[in-house]
């Protein structure tokens, strides 16, 4: 499966991600290639029905990536250490009608 992120602001792409999700080793592996930083592979840790967890404990930030449906929708996150300190950061889907130009 191929995906693609991309973060705008002022109608302008200031950075984009495309995301493989494939099977590595008998595991789902999550990898990111994101603009301007090396790509990175995270495996699988914890699967359920409504969830995903993927780590890669040396990756410098983050080490955890985590998808979690909802009713509503889609929640992600991100976490890990980063210049010794914990972060967290939640990311929050939803489906939107898609307008034609």
């Amino acid at each position: 499966m191929i995906g693609m992120g991309r973060t705008v602001r002022d109608e302008r792409t200031i950075e984009y991600e495309l995301v493989v999700l494939k099977e590595q080793d008998g595991r789902l592996a999550y990898e990111a290639h994101p603009s301007g930083q090396p790509s990175a592979v995270f495996l699988s840790s914890e699967i359920t029905d409504a969830s995903v967890v993927f780590e890669n404990a040396q990756h410098d930030f983050p080490q955890r990536v985590g998808y979690r449906r909802s009713e509503s929708g889609l929640a992600a996150w991100i976490e890990g250490t980063a210049k010794g300190q914990m972060r967290h950061i939640d990311f929050v889907y939803a489906r939107v009608p898609c307008a034609a130009h």
